[in-house]
């Protein structure tokens, strides 16, 4: 499935395509995380523009089982993706990434809609994800995108394991947050 969107406000943008991720992009998917990661350098994260991408079998694990969208470029180059699983009854992107390049465009917000329209027709009930509070790309867009942090007492038990996985990484280095969306229709 295609789903064309254009990129609201910017004039002479080629229309982008929403494509599920096909097995052949997801070398281009750690490519793109790769440059998505470089930004942190400037805010002083160089831990996180460092970390090593998602490994192929990761990322093979989210193709193969139709949770992993890309936008594509003209010559249908992945150069965004998204990345979404199930966890406690809500859909949870696990990863949206846009390369630089593309930056600005409309691409993660559009990759969200689709993990939100994927999650209306599984049944599920929010739009949950975990990123930066303080990052300008993170938790302050996600806001703008009609996502609230949740206190730690909203937390599920699988929003608290991921969030303890991420510990165990090292990326709470830096003050992270759970946020969510409810998913209506």
């Amino acid at each position: 499935m295609n789903i064309r969107l254009r990129a609201p406000g910017l004039v002479g943008i080629k229309v982008d395509v929403i494509r599920v991720a096909r097995a052949d992009d997801l070398i281009a998917l750690q490519e793109i995380e790769v440059a998505a990661g470089a930004p942190f350098r400037d805010l002083g994260m160089d831990m996180i523009a460092d970390d090593d991408p998602p490994t192929v079998a990761d990322l093979t694990a989210f193709q193969v089982d139709g949770r992993a969208w890309v936008s594509v470029d003209e010559r249908d180059v992945p150069v965004a993706y998204v990345l979404a699983q199930v966890v406690d009854g809500e859909a949870h992107v696990e990863q949206v990434s846009v390369h630089p390049r593309y930056a600005r465009r409309g691409l993660g917000r559009d990759l969200l809609e689709v993990v939100a329209d994927w999650g209306r027709r599984q049944g599920l009930a929010g739009l949950t994800l975990t990123t930066y509070a303080d990052v300008p790309w993170n938790a302050p867009y996600y806001i703008r995108l009609g996502f609230r942090v949740l206190a730690d007492g909203e937390l599920t038990d699988g929003l608290r394991r991921i969030r303890e996985e991420e510990a165990a990484r090292g990326l709470d280095a830096w003050p992270r947050v759970v946020m969510r969306r409810p998913l209506t229709r």
